[in-house]
């Protein structure tokens, strides 16, 4: 199956601040704020929505198209791409930004700063799509260029592709009334319980109103797994437990990623989804948003143990 990907492309810089922000900080002196936090070490993960699930796709044994924008130091990351066997085809790259970049500090209490530049992603894709698609297609439309999530469900419409529609951090960017329309005509909304009351509320749709407009609501629970509701019609699917969660970040995209891989192997949102919920284990088990790794015999394994079935 085709399988179209639109959303971000980024670089995680990550950096740690042996010390605590607090102490630093002097709360009557927080309108002139002036701090610089001499950090030990910065590490780099590629990462961005489009990316993460795309990498875990691809160990998947699946082959999908990104559709996003990308800077003038993608290099490394296109060379990621060349040795997973993806496309740059779907990339635009944008020779005077540079690639989005989240710049996040932590201390030792966890706490964070982050900086976030969108870089190349203020760009809308442009990608140019086939006249004619041979075989089955499918895509998701992930946080990315906000032009981009507006305008690619239309065109999904039009061609009769069915969209799975994953609003996540650009809620806020969106409008409601665009987001009521990406919704309409949808195969699926995927958000975390979080964000789809933020759909709610920003919508005015209720969640049987937005049952209504899209096939499905599958709706993330972190450590308590998911609910795929379909109609008048609800199942629950457990998450995987881990020995240590080390880093949440990039979890939905492996759970996004094995939910297209179960709907591309014939399987109902219910069985995808805990395909899903087994990759996203595996993410949330290292740090960073494609640092684990995973084969097809591995996922069989994890799916007799957990759920009594195999691919």
């Amino acid at each position: 199956m085709q399988l179209y990907i639109s959303g971000s492309l980024a670089l995680d810089r990550i950096m740690n601040f042996p010390g605590k922000f607090a102490d630093h900080i002097l709360p009557d002196k927080i309108h002139i704020l002036n701090v610089c936090f001499l950090v030990d070490g910065m590490a780099e993960y590629f990462g961005g929505t489009a990316g993460n699930i795309a990498y875990n796709l691809a160990l998947l044994g699946e082959k999908p198209l990104i559709l996003g924008c990308a800077g003038k130091d993608f290099g490394p990351y296109g060379m990621r791409l060349d040795d997973l066997g993806l496309s740059q085809e779907g990339i635009r790259k944008v020779d005077d930004q540079f690639t989005a970049g989240a710049y996040i500090t932590t201390d030792q209490a966890d706490n964070q700063i982050t900086g976030f530049n969108p870089g190349a992603m203020r760009e809308r894709c442009g990608y140019k799509f086939p006249a004619k698609h041979d075989g089955k297609v499918m895509a998701i439309i992930s946080p990315g260029n906000v032009s981009d999530m507006v305008e690619l469900p239309e065109y999904f419409k039009q061609a009769g592709i069915p969209y799975i529609f994953d609003p996540g951090q650009q809620i806020t960017a969106l409008t409601g009334e665009q987001m009521a329309q990406a919704i309409t005509g949808s195969y699926a909304l995927c958000t975390n319980d979080y964000e789809l009351e933020m759909v709610m509320k920003a919508t005015g749709l209720s969640r049987a109103e937005l049952l209504q407009r899209t096939g499905a609501l599958v709706t993330t629970l972190g450590e308590q797994g998911s609910i795929i509701a379909e109609g008048d019609k609800e199942t629950r699917v457990p998450a995987v437990k881990v020995a240590k969660a080390l880093d949440p970040t990039g979890a939905g995209d492996a759970f996004r990623a094995g939910l297209l891989k179960g709907l591309c192997l014939g399987q109902t949102l219910a069985e995808a989804a805990a395909l899903g919920a087994i990759c996203a284990a595996w993410c949330v088990e290292r740090k960073g948003t494609q640092e684990h790794y995973f084969t097809l015999d591995m996922v069989n394994e994890q799916l007799s143990t957990h759920f009594g079935r195999s691919l």
